[in-house]
């Protein structure tokens, strides 16, 4: 057995390697390097973590973007371990010129990725397009200068104090690990919260720099030679001004980015605790737009025809107490509140910003009828699935499911049989279910699993379409798609505990601006021609969207 201080067996150091000459005694030197590598392990962790989240909020599918992102990098990973091997020799210099390229790289990915979404929107297939390709391209550069850290950390921390390799594997692990704990609980927690993904991604390459270039120009500036040391020194110079540059303009780039995703007519554009919302429009006869991470929620040139056709057919029956789940902007809310009879509607929403923005903007405001000013209206912020579980049974007579598309990782569990089945429970016995479900003709697969994962519930359905849309709900922002594969419909799963609903509209009702109960019969007619049978039902454990 090798004892720690005993002299390391041949293989652990290069040959002829001499010990550092440190300006601090070896164990305040051992201290400083596993700091280092407590730091640089937060800041690599959050760099992963910035492009996951990026990735999915640009692209949508966070299971794939998590995959693809972390797969490369951690391959990336070894790559960069085997090339570092070659540094060993100069492991000071390399270190730091490895964190000063990690810092920049990293600290500037967000903007350069949000910059090619911005300026070219098109993210086409998995491996095809610009951006995409771009997301694969910083994953490896990323990956490649962590894994060239740990060989150069090894060797410097070797030539402090020689021990067994084994120990200090061990010793290294634990900062790296540990610190990876503080930068994955930081991102979500700190970072994103406070700064956002650009000036985060920028604090975190900026405190990158100033470990690694601390570490070595002060530790090991003996092992360096006075021109090294100087051209170390100018670039993590240069490095820093880029990223404090960056930062500085950080607000301007989003107001550009901004526009050029959104068009010229933002009005509000603001970073809830669930998502960013932007409004447009809405304003000098020009019609409003509420995108929720990018995605077009609301557009005031068609949302009468998406939510009418949302509403009424399931109103045609008992409707006193009427549950809405999402549909925060309060415009199904509206719909609800022109039939007669209906003495509450709850509605239960994710993000209160979007409440607070239903409320007071008066654009939106003016769209949705002031709803929230009827004492009949409800509202409880929390998780739709999680708020079903604590509902008491059999209470409501309608539940309309206003949802994100089903095509979002993030809105999966609310497609799921296990949610249905919470939504069976809520209602009463003649009650009546109603969901959005996708467009039908760009989709069929995922709004035909919709509907037999209705069905699995022990619901009856009556599936039905809305077409001729002039902007969309798309699963990804629309630009993404180009205007020529816009989805031009939307798809409903009208259901009912005891026997298959009928698609009517209630005939003492409200008589709904853009359809008859001719055109409703035909949606259902248009929706049964593209059934694909045999699919399976998506639940919590096996997503099928």
């Amino acid at each position: 057995m090798i004892e720690p201080h005993a002299p390391a067996p041949p293989g652990t150091t290069p040959p002829g390697a001499d010990p550092a000459r440190l300006p601090v005694r070896p164990g305040t030197g051992r201290f400083l390097v596993l700091a280092c590598v407590f730091v640089c392990a937060s800041c690599g962790l959050v760099y992963e973590l910035e492009l996951v989240a990026l990735a999915t909020y640009l692209i949508g599918d966070s299971v794939t973007q998590a995959s693809v992102v972390l797969s490369v990098m951690v391959f990336a990973m070894g790559l960069g371990s085997l090339a570092a091997k070659g540094l060993r020799w100069r492991a000071a210099a390399g270190f730091a010129a490895v964190e000063a390229c990690l810092a920049l790289v990293g600290g500037c990915s967000a903007m350069a990725l949000y910059a090619v979404f911005a300026w070219t929107g098109d993210w086409g297939g998995l491996w095809t397009s610009g951006p995409r390709c771009l997301l694969v391209a910083f994953s490896l550069a990323i990956g490649v200068l962590i894994g060239a850290e740990v060989p150069l950390l090894m060797e410097l921390i070797q030539r402090i104090r020689r021990q067994d390799a084994g120990g200090a594997v061990a010793d290294l692990f634990a900062a790296d690990y540990v610190g990876a704990l503080v930068g994955g609980l930081a991102f979500p927690f700190l970072l994103l919260p406070l700064f956002g993904q650009l000036t985060g991604a920028l604090l975190t390459g900026a405190v990158n720099l100033i470990a690694g270039g601390a570490l070595v120009l002060g530790l090991f500036r003996r092992d360096l030679t006075r021109r090294a040391r100087w051209l170390l020194l100018l670039g993590n110079v240069a490095v820093f001004a880029v990223l404090a540059t960056a930062a500085v303009l950080v607000d301007d780039f989003e107001r550009a980015a901004r526009q050029a995703v959104y068009g010229s007519d933002v009005r509000v554009a603001l970073q809830s605790d669930v998502q960013e919302i932007v409004l447009t429009g809405g304003t000098d006869g020009r019609p409003l737009a509420l995108f929720l991470d990018g995605r077009l929620r609301v557009s005031g040139r068609d949302e009468h025809r998406y939510h009418e056709a949302l509403v009424h057919p399931a109103m045609s029956g008992p409707h006193a107490r009427v549950l809405i789940l999402g549909g925060g902007d309060g415009l199904a809310a509206r719909e609800v509140l022109r039939h007669d009879g209906v003495r509450r509607v709850d509605v239960v929403e994710l993000d209160e910003a979007v409440v607070r923005l239903a409320r007071h903007d008066p654009a939106l405001a003016k769209l949705n009828g002031q709803v929230y000013g009827d004492p009949r209206v409800h509202v409880a912020t929390a998780d739709a699935f999680h708020w079903l579980r604590g509902a008491p049974p059999t209470t409501y007579d309608v539940v309309i499911a206003d949802l994100p598309d089903p095509g979002i990782t993030a809105s999966t569990k609310l497609y799921a049989q296990e949610f249905y089945g919470l939504a069976r429970r809520a209602l009463t016995d003649d009650g009546r279910l109603v969901v959005h479900a996708g467009p039908v003709t760009s989709r069929p697969h995922v709004f035909w699993t919709v509907e037999t994962t209705v069905r699995a519930a022990d619901l009856r359905t009556s599936p039905y379409r809305v077409g001729g849309r002039d902007s969309g709900f798309a699963a990804g922002p629309d630009r993404s798609a180009g205007a020529s594969r816009a989805p031009r419909d939307w798809g409903f799963v009208l259901a009912a505990p005891a026997e298959r609903p009928g698609l009517r509209l209630d005939p003492d009702g409200p008589r709904p601006r853009t359809m008859t109960q001719a055109s409703l019969r035909a949606d259902g007619t248009a929706a049964a021609g593209t059934r694909i049978s045999g699919l399976p039902a998506s639940t919590l454990v096996h997503p099928r969207y």
